[in-house]
This record gives C-alpha cells, sequence and structure tokens, in this order.
C-alpha cells in the first residue's frame, strides 16, 4: 500500500507480513540535511535512527496529546447592548453601520 501526504510532502509505503507482528516496515522521503543531522544525532547518542525517528515521533504525540484546545474567553462590555437602528438591522446594515465614516 502507498500514501502520498500532500501536505506533509511525504511517501509512505507500508505492508505488513505476517511474521512482522505489531511492526511496520515505513518509507519516509525526508530532506538530505535532515537526514545528515539525524544520523549524526544518532552516532553521537549511541542509538539507531530507528529509535531516534520513533522517540521524536512518540514526543510529537504525546505534545500534542497534551495541548490543551484552544477556547475562545468570554468577553462581553459593558453597555446595553444593540441600538435600536442596529437590532432592526441585517447583516448588511450592521456593516454599513460599523464602517460608517470610516470609507466603508
Amino acid at each position: 500500500m502507498t500514501k502520498f501526504d500532500r501536505q506533509a510532502g511525504v511517501v509512505l509505503q507500508s505492508a505488513i507480513p505476517w511474521n512482522m507482528g505489531s511492526h511496520m516496515k515505513t518509507t519516509i522521503e525526508i530532506s538530505d540535511a535532515l537526514l545528515k543531522e539525524a544520523k549524526k544525532a544518532a552516532a553521537r547518542e549511541d542509538t539507531t535512527l530507528r529509535t531516534l525517528v520513533e522517540q521524536g515521533l512518540r514526543h510529537v504525540i504525546a505534545q500534542r496529546k497534551r495541548r490543551e484546545r484552544f477556547r475562545l474567553r468570554r468577553a462581553t462590555f459593558k453597555g446595553k447592548g444593540l441600538s435600536a437602528e442596529a437590532r432592526a438591522g441585517d447583516w448588511t446594515r450592521l456593516r454599513e453601520l460599523v464602517y460608517e465614516g470610516r470609507g466603508g
């Protein structure tokens, strides 16, 4: 099975033979410069490129799970709500009122 993720610019090829169990063989296209740095880091840490990639993926996935969903804070303003003119208008009229005197 081959899958191309256009947004990430990555080609993934995967196959799960009967004897590989829970492991998957995957091909990932990355820039030469990144691969060179990753190999250097793996050698420095006396580990494999596979281990380094797995650690990085686990780190990113865990970080994204911890990230809270964005919530817009409740914002209110002192006042008495919409004016009678704004309350009676449609979106076009509201836009006119907002930009009135501002060249819009």
